[in-house]
């Protein structure tokens, strides 16, 4: 499994630009044994194994995506690619994955169906959509999905998830401002399109502390703030980019009325004209409290209790598994990275990188969950 990782790490892929990893994936999953399909999601790869005669399907996914990083390590497997690097670990997803895949394919104690899904273009939020929309759940039912990622800064080894919203959705958001530039030194003929956006800007931070129940959790962030001014040139148009997160989509709603509410009142005030584009590109990740029961219950029995936390609390980042917990019932779950040095370092860093103490951990939890969820008929 490290051989692979670093091999994967080495040679990393945009999402929907993975076709090495995605015929090195196949390649291994055809040696196992498994049966294989290419070509899911553009660039996906599906494995399915039976084995007895059970008629329940579990799908474990693991995403294959870099990021457009430049890797600042020096580890003798660091990137070969340049500005392109493993920098959240999918790398070593890919890696678990195909470790559980090929101990199940030799000695899984198991009756059933497992599907295992290597997915591209998470880090986009396209290719789960692109799976699903290709078949993947119609030509391979499953009765419960589980993805798993890594976790920097927890504990490594210890694992983490809860019932319910587990991960935040993302939108992001676009606003135009047509306003009446002029001189800079003759302001009262024209209407500044920075000082119009700069009261949006405050005004949505009264979103989440003072239209969100305070129970409620939420982010709204403006990113970006351009015009077309000059050194003496009041700009008469302003763009404002930014990006949002909830944990429900009734959040979600809630912030996009309040964005447009607030929008359009500061404009109406200043007699300019204002547009508002909000595109939820991740919705939530919302566990099936059965699965994240019986997610728990996999790791307890690998590791003892002291390790999990079935009740976490939820996290404000965004994950593509959320379209399959969509789409079928499933579990998202957290496994710890470390606490020191590249393995704490946070996802997306360019010193960040996956610990290969987590592949027998991670490929174990799979089998681990398999053998639970689809065990063998006693005489």
């Amino acid at each position: 499994m490290q051989q692979w990782r670093h091999d994967f790490h080495q040679n990393p892929e945009l999402g929907f630009d993975e076709h090495r990893t995605a015929a090195r994936v196949a390649s291994l999953l055809e040696s196992f044994g498994i049966e294989t399909h290419t070509g899911i999601g553009q660039t996906g790869v599906v494995g399915v194994l039976q084995r007895g005669n059970g008629t329940a399907s579990i799908g474990l996914r693991a995403d294959m995506d870099a990021l457009p990083i430049d890797e600042i390590s020096d580890c003798a497997y660091r990137s070969r690619v340049k500005d392109v690097m493993h920098a959240c670990g999918h790398d070593g997803h890919t890696a678990m994955l195909l470790g559980a895949a090929r101990y199940l394919a030799e000695s899984g104690d198991f009756s059933g169906r497992v599907v295992f899904i290597f997915q591209p273009n998470e880090e986009h939020g396209f290719g789960a959509a692109a799976m699903i929309e290709d078949g993947l759940f119609r030509q391979h039912p499953v009765d419960a999905v589980y993805g798993m990622h890594n976790i920097p800064g927890m504990q490594t080894g210890t694992f983490a998830t809860r019932a319910g919203p587990v991960t935040a959705s993302e939108s992001l958001f676009e606003i135009s401002i047509s306003a009446r530039g002029g001189h800079a030194a003759l302001p009262h003929m024209g209407v500044d399109a920075i000082v119009v956006g700069s009261e949006i800007v405050s005004a949505l931070q009264t979103i989440v502390s003072r239209k969100l129940n305070p129970g409620l959790n939420g982010v709204v962030s403006v990113t970006e703030f351009s015009s077309d001014g000059k050194r003496n040139v009041l700009p008469g148009n302003a763009v404002l980019s930014g990006d949002a997160r909830a944990l429900t989509p009734e959040i979600n709603e809630i912030i996009e009325a309040r964005m447009r509410q607030i929008v359009e009142g500061i404009c109406l005030a200043h007699d300019v004209e204002g547009k508002v584009s909000y595109k939820t590109v991740f919705p939530a990740t919302i566990n099936d409290a059965g699965c994240a029961s019986r997610a728990s219950n996999a790791a307890r029995s690998l590791l003892g209790d002291v390790a999990v936390d079935g009740e976490c609390e939820p996290k404000l980042f965004s994950e593509d598994f959320a379209h399959m917990a969509t789409a079928q019932q499933g579990c998202y779950v957290m496994m710890g990275n470390g606490t020191n040095g590249s393995h704490s370092r946070p996802l997306h860093s360019a010193d960040y990188d996956f610990n290969d103490e987590l592949l027998s951990i991670g490929s174990s939890y799979w089998v681990s969950l398999i053998e639970q969820e689809l065990p063998k008929q006693q005489p």
